[in-house]
């Protein structure tokens, strides 16, 4: 597993990569930094809800998940 440092850090070289890769793209087809950026932070914006809209979804879906009983404080 994972520490937490290095999940955040994973995160935010993906998410760096990803709004180079957009912004690449949105230069291409407008050949303008400033169209590119916005569509690059715009597309970063929207991916994030869209995520984490996506993972509210599954999280109300049972489906393959293992149960574990946990333990109650008394």
């Amino acid at each position: 597993m994972d520490s937490t440092t290095r999940l955040i850090i994973k995160s935010v070289t993906w998410q760096t990569t990803g709004l180079l890769v957009m912004m690449l793209i949105g230069y291409l087809f407008t050949n303008s930094i400033s169209a590119s950026g916005g569509i690059a932070i715009a597309s970063a914006v929207v991916g994030f809800i869209s995520y984490f809209m996506h993972e509210m979804a599954w999280s109300k879906v049972r489906w393959g998940r293992r149960w574990t009983p946990t333990q109650t404080s008394l």
